[in-house]
C-alpha cells in the first residue's frame, strides 16, 4: 500500500505539470509575421534658388588723418603766449594764432635793416649824381676817362648795395610775422611740448597736428579678393579714381557704431611680407557730421578718431544668378550632393564663385525637383536613397 503511494504520488504530479504545460501552449497568442519597415538616412536639403548676391569684401585698419604735419617755428626765441588750443587733442581753426615768440630782437632788425636801406639809398643818390656830374664833363672834355669809370663802378656798387638793404629788410620783416605760428589748415593737436617762457629754436618741432577735414583708413586686400572689386590699377590715373563704398563698423562705449566712406585710391606696391594690396577708404569730416546729422533723441555717434580700430566691408561687383550654400554642402573642393525626385543622391560638379567664411556661392543647373544636401554625410553612394528635410531657409548673403 505505501509502495503504491510511493509511485502515484509522482505520478499525479507529473500529469497534472503536463496537463498544465499543454493548457499553456493552448492558450498562447499567434505570432504574426511582420515585416520591418526600411528606414533611410535623413539629410537636410535647400532648394537652390538663384539670385544675384552684392559681393562685400572685408578688412581692418586703423583710422589716420589724411593731412599731418609738425608745427615748427622759422625763428628762435622765448614763448611770450600759447593758445589754448595748443594742448593735446585741441581743435582749431584754419589761420588761428597757436603760438607766439617774443618779438622784440626782430622788431629792432627791421629797424636797423630800414635804417640800412635808408643810408643805402642816400648814397646811391650820391653815386648816381656823380656818375651824372662825370658824364656831362666827359661831354667837354674836362674829366678824364678813367673818373668816369671810377664814377660808373661806384653807382653800380651803391645800387647793389641799396638792393641788398631792401632784401635784408623784407627777410627782417619776414622773421618779425613768424614769431606768430598760426594754423595752417583746421584740425586737431596730436601732441604739443611747449609752454610759456620755453626758449624754442628754429626748425625745432613744438606740436604735431593734422586736418580733420577727412579721416583715412588704410586696408589690406588679399590678392584673391581684388577680383570682386572694381579697382584702378598701378597708374597715374589712380588719382582721379572715385572707388567702392566702404561700410566701417566698430564697437565704442559699449554700443556698435558706423561710418560710410569711399575708397579713393590704392597704394603703388603690394607688400613683400603679406602679399597683400592696401586700398585707402576716406571718411569725410569724421569729427563734425555725426554731430550735426543725428536726429534728435537718438544715441550720439562718437566721431571717427584718429587711432579707431575699425572693420570695413568694402562694397564689390554683383554676381548674378549664383546659388548660396552652406560650406558644409561643398564635397571634394568643387562637388556638391543632389538630392532629385525620386529622394536618391547624385553627385554634381559645380562653378564655385566665392567662399566667404560659412557660406559659399556657387553656379550649377538645378532639374526639377532637385535639392541640395547640406549634411555632411560621411558614406554617400551614387544613387543612394534618402529622406530629405527641407531646411527652414537658405543661408543668407
Amino acid at each position: 500500500m505505501r509502495d503504491w503511494k510511493k509511485t502515484a504520488l509522482p505520478l499525479a504530479v507529473l500529469f497534472f505539470a503536463a496537463l498544465g504545460g499543454l493548457g499553456l501552449i493552448a492558450s498562447a497568442p499567434k505570432v504574426e509575421n511582420v515585416v520591418p519597415e526600411r528606414i533611410f538616412p535623413a539629410v537636410g536639403v535647400i532648394e537652390g534658388h538663384t539670385r544675384d548676391v552684392p559681393l562685400w569684401v572685408r578688412s581692418q585698419g586703423a583710422v589716420a588723418p589724411r593731412t599731418e604735419s609738425a608745427l615748427v617755428p622759422e625763428v628762435s626765441g622765448p614763448v611770450i603766449w600759447v593758445s589754448p588750443s595748443l594742448a593735446s587733442g585741441g581743435f582749431f581753426k584754419e589761420g588761428e594764432v597757436l603760438l607766439r615768440i617774443d618779438a622784440q630782437d626782430y622788431e629792432a632788425a627791421v629797424a636797423r635793416a630800414r635804417a640800412e636801406v635808408a643810408r643805402a639809398e642816400g648814397e646811391d643818390e650820391h653815386a648816381q649824381a656823380e656818375l651824372r656830374r662825370q658824364k656831362g664833363l666827359a661831354r667837354s672834355n674836362a674829366t678824364s676817362p678813367s673818373h668816369l669809370s671810377n664814377a660808373r663802378r661806384a653807382a653800380r656798387v651803391r645800387a647793389a648795395a641799396l638792393d641788398s638793404a631792401r632784401v635784408a629788410l623784407e627777410q627782417a620783416r619776414r622773421d618779425l610775422q613768424r614769431t606768430t605760428l598760426t594754423a595752417p589748415f583746421e584740425g586737431r593737436v596730436r601732441e604739443e611740448h611747449v609752454d610759456m617762457g620755453q626758449f624754442v629754436a628754429r626748425g625745432t618741432p613744438v606740436a604735431t597736428l593734422y586736418a580733420t577735414d577727412f579721416a583715412e583708413i588704410r586696408l589690406p586686400i588679399a590678392d584673391r579678393q581684388l577680383a570682386f572689386l572694381d579697382l584702378p590699377e598701378f597708374s597715374s590715373e589712380t588719382n582721379a579714381f572715385e572707388g567702392p563704398e566702404v561700410i566701417l563698423r566698430t564697437s565704442f562705449a559699449g554700443r556698435e557704431h558706423e561710418w560710410r566712406g569711399t575708397v579713393v585710391r590704392t597704394e603703388g606696391e603690394i607688400d613683400a611680407r603679406s602679399r597683400m594690396v592696401h586700398v585707402v577708404a576716406q571718411v569725410e569730416d569724421p569729427y563734425g557730421r555725426a554731430a550735426a546729422q543725428e536726429p534728435k533723441g537718438s544715441v550720439k555717434r562718437p566721431p571717427l578718431a584718429v587711432g579707431l580700430f575699425v572693420r570695413a566691408q568694402i562694397a564689390g561687383s554683383v554676381a548674378k544668378g549664383v546659388i548660396a550654400i552652406p560650406r558644409s554642402a561643398i564635397r571634394n573642393d568643387q562637388r556638391i550632393l543632389i538630392v532629385d525626385g525620386e529622394n536618391r543622391l547624385r553627385e554634381r560638379q559645380v562653378e564655385i564663385i566665392r567662399i566667404d567664411q560659412e557660406e559659399v556661392l556657387i553656379r550649377t543647373q538645378l532639374g526639377e525637383g532637385e535639392r541640395i544636401c547640406t549634411s555632411p554625410l560621411q558614406v554617400a553612394v551614387e544613387g543612394m536613397q534618402v529622406q530629405p528635410i527641407l531646411a527652414q531657409a537658405e543661408p543668407s548673403s
